[in-house]
């Protein structure tokens, strides 16, 4: 039996640049941080794990997006984070793209 998922709309491919990152809110107010990086777009909630500050507002580089603040970087598939200050992953996020339609799962990967 196949597992039915929700997927909710949260933004057009367009809005998303390349090799880089855009911050929205799910109409639950879940802040997420859509990320393209070599053609590929990723879900993950769009807060640091060490300082609680909006990662979107980072750099987007190899696979990873910095947090401005204190440099902690996260890997875009699996959350997880690479360098401290930051020890615990972030959330990710299934994405789907359907015609110019970003669309995620709210059902987080990781916790």
């Amino acid at each position: 039996m196949s597992e039915t998922r929700a997927w909710t709309k949260v933004a057009e491919l367009g809005e998303i640049p390349e090799e880089g990152a855009l911050g929205i809110e799910t109409d639950d107010e879940t802040p997420i941080v859509l990320v393209r990086n070599e053609g590929e777009i990723f879900a993950l909630r769009d807060v640091c794990s060490h300082a609680e500050v909006r990662l979107s507002e980072g750099e987007v580089e190899d696979g990873t997006i910095e947090c401005w603040l204190h440099g902690s970087c996260f890997d875009l598939r699996s959350g997880a984070s690479i360098n401290p200050p930051a020890t615990q992953p972030v959330p990710t996020y299934d994405v789907k793209i359907d015609g110019d339609d970003v669309l995620v799962s709210l059902d987080e990967k990781n916790s």
